[in-house]
């Protein structure tokens, strides 16, 4: 079977599986520049030299994901066959190569991309989305540590087969933290609605537990220093898109189903400088 190849453009930060024991929804680009997203991938427990980075083509054995409706939704056939890593696309030229890659596939309108998701005829579960404006970004505390009911069974999954009783796999095994915030977005498009909506980001968990370290366990100071980072530097310093997709869950029935998954913010180019040329 012939391997597909991978722009890898999104991880999202992982979540607790009973199945897999943590999993990363991964999407990207397809070399015609249809949109893919890989699910389930267990990305932490994949050999080191099958981890892929974003901005990283990779060539992957999938199939059609037949428990996801959404087109855009493969999988795996094998999850313990080798992932090819190839090219990655870099920054310079002010992200020129990357800027090519994304350049018609913008919406600037919320309600029309909505709208796609929910005709049947499309189906649309992934997309960038450049705001109008970006108004704030907030952050609200959440439940801090991962369902126990999930966490339970992945530690007696663990411990099958192991040379550890149950209670000695739970000291042993690491799962990834879960971030006591939900962080989001307020912004508009060009329909003029201002829109709340969650990220769900790798990128932005893994700054701000590096940002908690810095700050000495502050977590105010903490969630601070990542707004910097999200709405400071790159709305008002750079030129933001968001990548969103859909929640399975949410898709056919959520007034708007869509979450932002990732972050595409190139620097600003001065146009009035470049007339001057």
């Amino acid at each position: 079977m012939a391997l597909t190849k991978v722009l890898i453009t999104v991880k999202t930060y992982p979540t607790l599986s009973e199945k897999y024991d943590e999993l990363v929804c991964t999407a990207g680009f397809r070399e015609d520049g249809s949109w893919i997203r890989i699910f389930p991938v267990p990305f932490r427990k994949l050999d080191y030299q099958n981890q892929y980075s974003k901005w990283q083509w990779i060539e992957i054995d999938l199939v059609k994901n037949t428990s996801d409706f959404r087109p855009e939704s493969f999988r795996p056939t094998d999850l313990d066959k080798e992932i090819r890593m190839l090219d990655e696309i870099d920054t310079k030229s002010n992200w020129g190569k990357r800027k090519m890659l994304i350049g018609d596939k913008i919406w600037y309108n919320m309600t029309e991309l909505i709208a796609a998701a929910k005709n049947p005829k499309d189906r649309t579960s992934l997309a960038i989305v450049k705001p109008k404006e970006v108004i704030d970004f907030g952050w609200k505390p959440c439940g801090r540590e991962w369902n126990k009911k999930k966490m339970d069974t992945v530690i007696a999954n663990k411990a099958q087969g192991s040379l550890f009783d149950e209670a000695e796999t739970r000291l042993v095994f690491k799962v990834v933290k879960k971030l006591p915030y939900n962080f989001f977005y307020i912004f508009t498009t060009e329909d003029c609605q201002k829109r709340t909506i969650m990220i769900e980001d790798w990128e932005l968990g893994a700054l701000y537990w590096k940002c908690l370290y810095k700050a000495k366990g502050n977590e105010e100071e903490a969630c601070q220093k990542v707004k910097e980072r999200y709405f400071n530097d790159m709305w008002h310093q750079r030129d933001l898109h968001f990548f969103m997709g859909t929640t399975k869950q949410f898709h056919n029935v959520g007034p708007n189903p869509f979450i932002i998954i990732g972050t595409f913010y190139p620097p600003k180019i001065d146009t009035q400088q470049l007339s001057l040329f």
